[in-house]
């Protein structure tokens, strides 16, 4: 079995911008996403999606090149703006194509 190098991205952030981020992932290049509801604590403590639903957990598994480009957004157009955080991890993925 060959397994090969990918990141995964996880974002946490407003329910309130879900379906933007969604969008964007989807433009810059992610092949698929889980979302997943969230909860817990940050720096910015109170969220406008505190009131309109809370959190989101978004997991996605990109190349390194689709990785740059949604880091660049979410640099630009979300983290001033929302409670959102995020991180990276290196996976293996079996099955690349899907990725």
């Amino acid at each position: 079995m060959i397994l090969k190098q990918r990141k995964l991205l996880t974002i946490v952030s407003e329910v309130t911008i879900e379906n933007r981020l969604l969008k964007d992932l989807e433009r810059l290049g992610a092949k698929g996403y889980t979302v997943s509801a969230a909860h817990g604590k940050g720096p910015r403590d109170q969220r406008t999606g505190d009131l309109e639903g809370g959190n989101i957990r978004i997991e996605t598994v990109v190349s390194n090149e689709v990785l740059e480009q949604i880091l660049e957004v979410l640099e630009q157009n979300y983290f001033p703006h929302y409670a959102c955080t995020t991180w990276v991890s290196q996976v293996e993925v079996v099955r690349d194509e899907r990725y």
